[in-house]
């Protein structure tokens, strides 16, 4: 590691071959540049070496806890839904709520399925070995399982608390009816997109600085305008609509969760991951 820090400002910008520029004004240029896609790439791999290292215990809790909190979209959704009048543009601002899920897991670094299918691929592009898949496997089989058991208990408690009442209740409803309003095919093609858009959210936060929330924002609130597959937004959704018996398990199993969680993988893995790592493994190589 201290060998990739001793070349940052080179992966910033190629100014050392420029004449007349002091030490101390290399060093200015450098930290006004642009990050170059070799740093955002090993500050997320980074990330990632140090996500694959964490004990089984604690990637449970933090992913049960983003479960919960990612049903916050589901709930500013309906609420938003239920508030605002019938008309043309009522979705373009209840998908705001999409976001606000987002938001909490994304800055409370919490574990979050779909960010996991860049953050320790990474490392597993960079180490092609059987330890590291062993370990990314793992993490995504904690991580998933803690999510959906935490979207099912909230879309349990959403559906039994007296906090709500009946044209709220009929608010979700509505709001999550499009989780399974697709064939398998179609929920596929959609939720890789949702799996590129994510990958490609959290490839842009290290840049982004301030401008942290607002890339959040604007992201998933593409996913959400466009009726994106998402595997945990969804799971709250659509485990809302079996809890209140507006669909079946097996409805939930076969027309949500299987084609969302191939194609958010997808997405991300394939379409992110390998091509953004692809752009930059021979500078990487020939660095070592």
């Amino acid at each position: 590691m201290a060998k990739n820090s001793e070349t940052k400002p080179d992966r910033l910008l190629s100014v050392h071959s420029l004449e007349g520029l002091s030490p101390q004004e290399i060093e200015s240029v450098n930290r006004a540049g642009r990050p170059s896609a070799a740093l955002i790439h090993e500050t997320i791999r980074a990330e990632g070496e140090s996500e694959l290292r964490r004990p089984v215990s604690a990637l449970l809790a933090s992913g049960f806890a983003a479960g919960l909190s990612m049903g916050l979209s589901l709930l500013t959704e309906g609420l938003l839904h239920e508030q605002l009048p019938d008309a043309s543009w009522r979705d373009l601002v209840t998908s705001f709520g999409y976001s606000f899920g987002f938001l909490i897991v994304i800055l409370g670094r919490q574990q979050l399925f779909t960010e996991n299918t860049l953050t320790p691929i990474l490392p597993l592009l960079h180490h092609p070995n059987l330890k590291t898949l062993r370990q990314v496997l793992t993490l995504w089989m904690l991580v998933l399982a803690a999510n959906i058991a935490a979207t099912w208990v909230f879309a349990l408690g959403l559906a039994e608390a007296p906090a709500f009442n009946s044209s709220e209740r009929i608010a979700f409803l509505e709001v999550s009816r499009h989780a399974l309003e697709n064939d398998f095919e179609a929920t596929f093609i959609k939720a890789g997109f949702a799996g590129w858009l994510i990958a490609l959210m959290v490839w842009l936060l290290p840049s982004a600085g301030a401008a942290r929330p607002l890339v959040i924002i604007l992201v998933t609130y593409v996913v959400g305008i466009a009726g994106l597959a998402h595997i945990i937004v969804g799971s709250v959704e659509a485990a809302y609509l079996v809890v209140m018996k507006d669909a079946t398990f097996g409805a939930y199993v076969f027309d949500f969760f299987l084609p969302t969680l191939l194609g958010n993988v997808l997405g991300g893995v394939l379409l992110v991951a390998v091509l953004n790592h692809g752009q930059i493994a021979r500078e990487l190589k020939e660095e070592d």
